[in-house]
């Protein structure tokens, strides 16, 4: 099996069928695409950096545990990603850092009954992020994105990270996360308010006086 590189990863079943091989060129590309964003979502969940990098070390160890046993109910992904986040929980939980996911409707879930998202919330894909003239301006933009995500609650940002940053579509985040639609949507919704609410402020103090 050859390099990956700047090609993208083949059809999942040609990535089943490397892995239960034992394909080491196979394994590295899983490593390069994904081990970032499983990061992120791990830190969503544990207390430090250190921590979430275990987390997605024991995540690939079990990958590498599991494939045999992989039965193509979900993408190649989407069964990562659930292994990370069920692996994250658990630690979390050892660290009181985390609260179970039933507890959405006390965390910005939008009760039943009450028809659908409020107005300005997006039924599609929002714009592209702003991008500023000037790297300095950029760079420091990624930076006030990625402080705001922080800032969110943790649910929220789990979702808008894996929607946003990762590009998980809403069917693949409820499957990982094992929530509703509604769940997510709402999470979602309200995750992307608040990030470019402090987006717009940011950008309002830095616009020149006319």
């Amino acid at each position: 099996m050859g390099s990956f590189a700047g090609g993208g990863l083949p059809q999942d079943d040609v990535v089943v069928t490397a892995l239960r091989a034992g394909d080491e060129a196979m394994f590295a590309a899983l490593l390069n695409t994904w081990s970032g964003g499983l990061l992120r979502v791990a830190r969503s969940y544990v207390s430090t950096d250190h921590s979430a990098e275990e987390v997605v070390q024991d995540t690939w160890l079990a990958v590498i545990g599991g494939i045999d046993c992989f039965e193509g109910r979900s993408s190649v992904k989407t069964w990562v990603y659930r292994i990370l986040v069920n692996t994250a929980k658990k630690r979390g939980v050892r660290e009181s850092r985390t609260l179970p996911w039933s507890a959405f409707e006390q965390d910005g879930g939008w009760p039943a009954g009450l028809g659908p998202v409020p107005p300005g919330g997006w039924k599609e894909a929002p714009a592209a992020w702003p991008t500023p003239e000037g790297e300095a301006l950029a760079s420091e933009v990624r930076e006030l994105i990625a402080e705001s995500l922080a800032r969110l609650p943790p649910r929220q940002r789990i979702v808008i990270t894996l929607r946003d940053v990762e590009g998980c579509t809403s069917d693949e985040v409820c499957e990982i996360l094992e929530i509703s639609a509604a769940n997510q949507r709402v999470l979602l919704h309200r995750a992307r308010a608040a990030v470019r609410g402090w987006l717009a402020d940011y950008f309002e103090s830095v616009k020149p006086p006319e």
